[in-house]
């Protein structure tokens, strides 16, 4: 099945997914640009956890909004901050985002869109990794799919094993707090993965400039499945 093909899938049963975090039509979301086009988003802002706190929680308090939310196929100069996205390759280290960010409250609750069963889980523990990872495996009409869960707390990787069933709509996470979610601000990083290819606990959330059209053929839209963008765009 072609990316696009797979997104038409997912469009056709969009009726059928359950909010990945508490949301209702009526809360307030607020899109939240770490492009270049942020000039306000300083290098002394993203090197330092606590400012980066300080800075989305100032966001959101201004707003009223409940979600800070965004970033799909967005180019981020933040990840600067850690040697995780250099991978050796000073010529073009990875900058290319590929899930939707949510940010909000620590420990907010994360639950299943659809029946799952856990496909693997870790704790990715490097500065500015992903920190506690679950990676779910979906089926619909026979076919299978991932979805990607990271910047956990370590209390939604405790009793987790490989296998384990989740019913749509159960709540099996929670946003972690900085020691735990590779030091950021509490925040989900959602993605969609057709193709694991045989990987574990852990898949790119951000890759190099010259690699995403491979990446986001993928990796498509998570706003398929959360459909929370259009409410963003309704207050623009």
């Amino acid at each position: 099945m072609s990316t696009k093909n797979f997104e038409e899938w997912l469009r056709k049963h969009a009726d059928e997914f359950h909010p990945v975090v508490p949301f209702e039509k009526g809360d307030k979301l607020l899109l939240l640009d770490f492009s270049e086009a942020n000039k306000e988003m300083e290098a002394g802002i993203w090197s330092d956890t606590n400012l980066f706190i300080s800075y989305i929680n100032s966001k959101l308090e201004k707003a009223g909004a409940k979600y800070g939310i965004g970033g799909y196929a967005e180019l981020r100069n933040f990840y600067s901050r850690s040697e995780v996205f250099n991978t050796g390759d000073q010529e073009e280290p990875r900058r290319f985002h590929l899930g939707i960010d949510i940010w909000g409250r620590p420990y907010t609750k994360v639950m299943a869109p659809l029946d799952a069963i856990v496909h693997s889980f870790a704790f990715n523990n490097a500065f500015g990794d992903y920190g506690a990872t679950i990676i779910l495996t979906h089926q619909l009409e026979g076919r299978s799919f991932y979805t990607l869960y990271g910047h956990l707390s370590l209390n939604s990787i405790k009793n987790v094993h490989e296998g384990d069933r989740i019913k749509k709509g159960d709540v099996f996470a929670e946003f972690g707090i900085p020691f735990e979610n590779g030091s950021w601000p509490p925040h989900l990083h959602f993605q969609i993965i057709i193709n694991m290819d045989r990987g574990k606990g852990d898949y790119p959330g951000v890759c190099k400039l010259s690699e995403k059209e491979s990446y986001l053929s993928n990796s498509p839209n998570p706003n398929l499945i959360l459909r929370m963008m259009q409410y963003v765009n309704e207050r623009k």
